[in-house]
């Protein structure tokens, strides 16, 4: 693949979100640690350094070697990268006086600088450091000043370097796009040909090369990864793509059999495996959420191999991993702290011997369904709201049975389509119920009753690192909770959760 953009990670949060919005320009590019640049720059037509929650004084500060890039592709320096270059270039970086975070705008903005095309002066930006370049560099010239940082872009003489102390890659930064657009079309010459249709296209062929006639299998869960995965995978290899869904007794109600409804129109070759039974088994008595994991993943994978060894002489196994859990995985740190067990097929036992092919490995979730519309996908299952691989048995705080999976079952049924009849469905990224292991007091006719309470949530997120309750209308909240009290027996309490993502997380468990 030609044309492509390297993005250098020191560490910051907001790397893939440089990724994201060099994406949204049609412009494919890829996320390596700093300490991993690839030995062969050919393919790469510009390069971004990214912010660090380092500071290039300490003695641990990430120190690439960027000789052979600096000066000979166009480097585009982020914050940390910024003052990296000035630091390490005869410049002085020292501690702010004020930690300089927040919005701030443009006061200076030097005439005809290409990087500044179309900005205009008070344009706001978004800063967050707690150094601040003094000096530049000999060879640096001046681009734009902020009212509290005076070198809050430069260029270097004679090249195409250009550093900025502020993030374009946020939201606020309101012309944040338009200067990656300035630097990577204007001034790189990067074309602008990443689309969900040159994807598919490359994808398919790609696929059909490196399979062959070999034999497939895909583990189905009715989301949009693992259907998109299957619809390229379909329409390289035809039937030797052999897919499996497991019901393991924890999917919504009557998901299992809509599920396969749909994927009956969509011309692939799919199995249906009913484990129901076998699911509660392995879970009976668990109440620790990596505790339950861990034993529906087991499951998952001894259900999973059963299945597949019905099928005779298969080379692969495909998986929907999406670009967020390769970058994960080889982050500037290593893998992150374990906030949950990865819900995926993630380890395979030995006996299991099989190739891995990943189709969707390089795409962000919105690029997956934007992929997905392309190859014609129905947009009611591109629009499916994220759902836990371990179901709702993280919805089940305590142990599980199956009466509690009834009574959730109906609780979310009710909260899901009221969304959908309220038209609120395609305003909120993820939502469900949550079973409390709490029993309150309640009053119905003249009884007095103790019953178990429930939790509504809703988020809105673009990608699921970070999310936003969403602020349901009253209405529709008063009617839903009439509704589940009225027509869930076991239940006589709705509450609705009102955290963002941080601190707590979407899920509950």
């Amino acid at each position: 693949m030609q044309n492509n953009v390297l993005i250098l990670d020191f560490g910051s949060q907001y790397t893939q979100l440089i990724a994201r919005r060099v994406r949204e320009l049609n412009i494919y590019c890829e996320i390596h640690p700093y300490h991993k640049i690839p030995e062969d720059l050919s393919t790469f037509k510009a390069v971004i350094l990214s912010g660090s929650p380092f500071s290039v004084r300490s003695e641990d500060a990430p120190h690439p070697d960027l000789s052979n890039i600096k000066g000979k592709l166009p480097l585009l320096a982020v914050c940390y990268g910024a003052q990296y270059l000035a630091h390490f270039n005869g410049g002085k970086v020292e501690p702010s006086e004020t930690r300089e975070y927040g919005r701030a705008n443009l006061t200076i903005i030097k005439d005809k600088e290409t990087l500044f095309d179309a900005i205009s002066e008070n344009s706001q930006v978004w800063m967050s450091h707690s150094d601040t370049i003094k000096e530049l560099p000999e060879n640096a010239v001046r681009l734009a000043s902020t009212h509290d940082v005076l070198n809050a872009a430069y260029r270097i003489d004679g090249e195409e370097t250009f550093a900025i102390q502020f993030h374009p890659e946020v939201y606020h930064s309101k012309d944040g796009k338009q200067l990656l657009e300035n630097f990577l079309v204007k001034i790189a010459k990067v074309e602008q040909s990443w689309t969900p249709g040159a994807f598919a296209e490359m994808t398919i062929g790609e696929l059909k090369e490196k399979i062959g006639e070999d034999k497939v299998v895909l583990g189905l869960s009715g989301g949009v990864d693992s259907t998109v995965a299957a619809v390229l995978l379909n329409k390289a290899i035809g039937d030797n793509l052999y897919c499996i869904f497991v019901n393991n007794g924890l999917l919504r109600k009557n998901e299992f059999e809509s599920v396969l409804h749909q994927y009956k129109d969509m011309g692939l070759n799919v199995k249906g495996v009913d484990a129901s039974d076998r699911f509660l088994e392995a879970l009976a008595g668990k109440s620790d959420p990596e505790e339950k994991r861990k034993a529906i993943g087991k499951t998952f994978i001894e259900v999973f191999d059963d299945e597949a060894h019905q099928i005779q002489n298969v080379t692969y196994l495909a998986q929907g991993t999406i670009y967020p859990d390769v970058i994960e995985s080889v982050s500037v740190n290593g893998p992150s702290v374990t906030i949950k067990s990865h819900h995926n097929v993630g380890g395979l036992p030995d006996f299991m011997k099989l190739k891995i092919v990943e189709p969707l490995r390089m795409l962000f979730k919105d690029e997956v369904r934007r992929v997905g519309k392309e190859l014609g996908i129905d947009k009611n299952l591109l629009g499916r709201h994220p759902f836990p691989g371990p179901g709702l048995a993280i919805r089940i705080l305590g142990d599980i049975t199956a009466e509690k999976v009834r009574i959730l079952q109906e609780v979310d049924h009710i909260f899901i389509q009221g969304l959908r009849d309220w038209d609120l469905y395609d305003k909120v990224w993820q939502a469900g119920a949550i079973l409390l292991p709490v029993n309150s007091v309640g009053v119905m006719g003249d009884e007095r009753t103790y019953e178990q309470v429930v939790a509504l949530r809703a988020v809105e997120s673009t990608d699921g690192m970070t999310a936003d309750w969403v602020n349901l209308p009253y209405e529709f909240l008063q009617k839903t909770s009439n509704a589940i009290i009225n027509r869930v027996k076991g239940v006589n309490r709705v509450v609705y959760d009102i955290s963002s993502k941080p601190p707590a997380t979407i899920e509950w468990e």
